[in-house]
């Protein structure tokens, strides 16, 4: 039997006694401090009240429940990044390289007759990787101004039409309060905002390019209201009456970025939505998190009946991640203090934005 008393600067188990009744304490070189107990009440507030203690000393706490039992696990936290972080970098490098591949096809280029078109398309992959990365550093900005552990971004390669899946960050910490929820969630879907006006924008002002064949003059593309409007407030079209011409790829980084901050805006399980839906109306959140899946498959089931079923299988697509989000929870913040106006205000506009990404057909191959 392990010595039931805690190493220095650890809460003893008789201080989480009122919470999680210790019997057993252990310290292990991969695990850290393990307090091996029973939940005196129910798990998700079991954290949410014993993690101040640990946070004041530097540890973060998860529960866990191990061949029966109960185990509070605190963990050291690290704010900084320790060493080269090997895999964000080679992701990046990866999702470089097949963001450059998907880019060159835009240009209707062919890298199997002309290795160097994958060099000329960096302006795509540019733009496309920019939006993402000014995205997650938002969230990983304000997670550090909140000192909450956060990774740097993970991105995602993928050999598709647009070379990635997007970018992660994990965050591996409790969240201190409603309020350091609130800035995370919403730092990266404003100023992935800002990174897809300012694409945009630079995009509209390209000359556009002649594809006639390949797969980019298959694609049609729906626009948002925010790049139509970005379009106009610059004077220039988004679409060409020769069906030859497409809109330069740099637009494509701006249409990236508007489809991402929809998608992240869903109020369900750990997108960004979730967590400014969370902090803005707490356990309410799981009335909001029900709608999301019904409203999905009912554009859904609108398109394929109204619209020929262009994009129905993408929103039943989505319809169904989100019933998989929606099981895995949302973060519960260890202060429940409600947000005040001033947060409330910038929800509001965020959510707004938000709609304003939103196209019902946005990509369909013809």
């Amino acid at each position: 039997m392990a010595e039931q008393s805690s190493p220095t600067g650890l809460p003893d188990p008789e201080t989480l006694a009122d919470t999680f009744v210790v019997y057993e304490v252990d310290t292990t070189p991969t695990d850290g401090v393990r307090y091996y107990g029973e939940p005196l009440a129910e798990t998700d507030q079991v954290v949410q009240r014993v993690a101040p203690w640990f946070r004041k000393q530097g540890y973060r706490v998860t529960l866990r429940r191990e061949t029966g039992e109960y185990v509070l696990v605190a963990t050291e936290r690290s704010l900084g990044v320790d060493g080269i972080p090997w895999v964000n970098v080679t992701l990046a490098l990866v999702t470089l390289l097949s963001t450059l591949f998907a880019g060159s096809r835009w240009y209707g280029s062919s890298v199997t007759a002309d290795p160097m078109a994958l060099l000329a398309a960096w302006p795509f992959a540019a733009s496309v990787l920019g939006v993402l990365a000014v995205h997650e550093f938002g969230h990983y900005a304000l997670s550090r101004h909140h000192e909450v552990q956060a990774s740097l971004p993970y991105f995602i390669p993928i050999p598709n039409l647009l070379g990635t899946l997007g970018a992660v960050i994990r965050m591996r910490d409790n969240m201190p309060s409603r309020r350091a929820l609130f800035d995370i969630g919403v730092a990266g879907p404003l100023a992935g905002l800002a990174a897809t006006v300012v694409v945009t924008a630079i995009g509209v002002t390209l000359p556009p390019v002649e594809v006639t064949g390949g797969i980019a003059a298959r694609v049609e593309l729906g626009y948002p209201l925010l790049l139509q409007g970005v379009a106009a407030l610059m004077g220039e079209q988004l679409t060409y009456a020769d069906p030859a011409l497409l809109p330069n790829p740099v637009v494509i980084g701006g249409w990236v970025g508007a489809f991402v901050t929809f998608l992240n805006l869903l109020p369900v399980g750990q997108l960004d939505g979730a967590h400014v839906s969370r902090a803005l109306v707490g356990d309410r959140m799981r009335l909001v998190q029900r709608a999301v899946p019904v409203a999905l498959f009912g554009l859904a089931g609108y398109l394929y009946v109204f619209e020929g079923g262009r994009a129905a299988a993408l929103w039943a697509f989505w319809g169904v991640l989100t019933l998989v989000f929606s099981q895995t929870g949302t973060v519960a913040p260890i202060d429940e203090t409600p947000l005040g106006a001033k947060r409330k205000a910038v929800g509001f506009l965020t959510l707004v934005l938000g709609a304003l990404c939103f196209v019902p057909i946005p990509l369909v191959l013809v």
